[in-house]
């Protein structure tokens, strides 16, 4: 008899949205540190710094039936002048990196929200490994830089791709692609 190995458990909807209670801003910065701190080693225990002060955070979360389960991914936007927003500190938890939809529904959330609040131009520093997916999202390489020691290509979002979102606190729910 041949026994498969199981599969970890991924729960197949999630909802993004700006993170509106303490405990999904918690597991939001949790997440960074496990993937920016103890992952790839770009900041030593904490990734936090001043635009955290400013920004706001949307998260990705799991849903098993009707209740919230976990932050899975996050990323947090921030208006840095009238009109010009960023994007930064994309991170998905590494279970649901491979099963697609996570990460382009936060960047999808991040613009259209920022398109929600008047944005003109919206960029970003993507470590080089990420840029395809920008690139495929309409997103076009304005410099390539070395930032913490890693290569990353400075970006800027199409906005015409990018429908303007008035209630990022409700986002939107979205389902995963499962992997072959």
């Amino acid at each position: 008899m041949i026994i498969e190995p199981v599969r970890p458990f991924l729960a197949c909807e999630f909802r993004v949205k700006s993170a509106t209670e303490a405990w999904e801003r918690n597991r939001a910065w949790a997440l960074r540190r496990e993937v920016f701190c103890q992952e790839q080693g770009l900041f030593g225990d904490d990734d936090r710094d001043s635009i955290d002060d400013v920004a706001i955070a949307l998260v990705a979360l799991s849903s098993l039936a009707i209740t919230h389960e976990d932050v899975v991914g996050t990323v947090r936007i921030h208006q840095q002048q009238p009109g010009l927003w960023w994007g930064s500190r994309l991170a998905v938890a590494r279970p649901y990196r491979k099963v697609g939809a996570i990460g382009t529904s936060l960047i999808r959330l991040a613009v259209g929200s920022a398109r929600g609040f008047g944005c003109q131009r919206f960029l970003a520093h993507v470590q080089s490994g990420n840029a395809p997916l920008f690139h495929a999202l309409r997103w076009r390489t304005l410099e390539e830089v070395m930032l913490h020691g890693r290569p990353h290509h400075f970006m800027q979002a199409d906005l015409a791709h990018y429908p303007a979102l008035t209630t990022p606190e409700t986002g939107f729910l979205s389902h995963l692609k499962q992997a072959a």
